[in-house]
């Protein structure tokens, strides 16, 4: 039995990928530590990191020059820059790929916030990067809009892995493991083979409590001091409901995965679309700050976490296998108690929030790129005159 945390959780049957990549990451050697390490099985990204990555490092700027020579525009700079560190890292994960057949290794990597709701954008954006980038274990994230259900369908169908992201209710999970079937299920009726064909599904979490708690607050001020027990059971909701909603979304998954249907795309070979839980840095310092990890170890699903958080879990994450199979009737109560009028929490308006605040945090970064290396173009351009 591990005693390192990330290894118990290995072996608890979840898998950790980290939630960051960057050049300097891929340069010193210290990915490949923490992958031959076992600490990590795969890796996801999105424009927020890149945008880091890229505007606060000089790494890049030879290769933002050659750009520049090449007359390049500054979107075909940013891909440039982005598929060689997708590449790289692919290359670092290719013995995970290759070691569980297909179940790990992967190296996600968004198509661009802005076409979040365009269906046919999407799915080229999606087929573009993946014969660009080139490597079997490269996952294209696609956000769980309505627009991009059917995206998810067709590049499935297409044989190009997905990770669905930007979910945030069990309803969009459904939607999203009926679209990865129905991929799945055309390919089988054309003879064409679904194995190493993988998807997760991105379940998003600190983002789901950050809305509620600032609901239940405006309740509680609302509320005052005169009904103790109005603001007793306001309070026992804060930081409770996007590990609730995590635990039902399991159970869902479960239902999917002992179905029929499921069962026969499995004897055909196809992988399980495992739940990744996204958004696990804590927002709020009162709370625990690796309760997203803790609450949430289960068999056949995914933890991606920022390197603070990978650090807090090595330090003092305490693993229990299957803690997610906990209270899951208290899970349930709690969801329902939202609707009763003393709470008066409308979850399905919280979730639509979320998500477009989600596509807003995404687009937001991916504009600022575009505006860094543009900045970065007319420097050079300017120092070469």
């Amino acid at each position: 039995m591990a005693t390192d945390p990330l290894l118990k959780i290995r072996e608890s049957g979840q898998s950790i990928w980290m939630d960051n990549l960057n050049r300097q990451l891929i340069q010193s050697g210290k990915l490949k530590q923490m992958v031959e390490a076992g600490k990590i099985t795969g890796l996801t990204s999105n424009p927020a990191i890149f945008q880091k990555a890229i505007s606060s490092s000089d790494l890049y700027d030879a290769d933002i020059e050659a750009g520049i020579k090449a007359g390049r525009s500054p979107v075909e700079i940013y891909e440039s820059l982005v598929f060689d560190d997708i590449r790289k890292a692919c290359d670092i994960f290719q013995p995970v790929y290759e070691a569980t057949d297909g179940l790990d290794g992967y190296v996600s990597i968004e198509v661009s916030p802005n076409l979040a709701r365009d269906t046919q954008g999407t799915i080229d954006e999606a087929r573009r990067f993946y014969q660009a980038i080139d490597r079997p274990n490269v996952m294209i994230k696609i956000p769980g809009t309505p627009e991009g259900f059917p995206a998810v369908e067709q590049v499935i169908a297409d044989g190009i892995n997905v990770n669905i992201t930007l979910l945030f209710s069990v309803e969009s999970y459904e939607k999203t493991a009926e679209a990865y079937m129905r991929g799945l299920e055309r390919r089988v009726d054309q003879n064409q083979s679904i194995h190493k064909l993988a998807s997760v599904a991105s379940f998003f979490l600190s983002r789901i409590d950050t809305n509620v708690d600032d609901r239940i607050q405006e309740r509680l001020r609302q509320v005052g001091t005169d009904t103790l027990n109005n603001e007793a059971r306001l309070r026992q909701v804060l930081g409770k409901v996007a590990i609730a909603n995590a635990k039902i979304a399991y159970q869902t998954f479960k239902k999917i995965t002992a179905s029929e249907r499921w069962q026969r795309l499995a004897k055909q070979g196809a992988n399980v679309q495992r739940l990744l839980w996204a958004s696990t840095s804590t927002k709020n310092p009162d709370y625990n700050d690796v309760m997203y990890v803790n609450e949430l170890v289960g068999r056949n699903t995914v933890n991606t976490l920022p390197p603070n958080t990978i650090d807090a879990c090595e330090d003092h994450c305490e693993i229990m296998a299957d803690r997610i199979e906990s209270n899951i009737s208290e899970a349930y109560q709690l969801i329902e108690s939202l609707n009763d009028p003393d709470i008066a929490i409308d979850l399905d308006e919280v979730m639509d929030e979320v998500m477009q605040e989600g596509i807003d945090k995404f687009v937001q970064p991916f504009e600022s790129l575009m505006q860094s290396i543009q900045d970065k173009v007319d420097q050079m351009t300017v120092a070469k005159s």
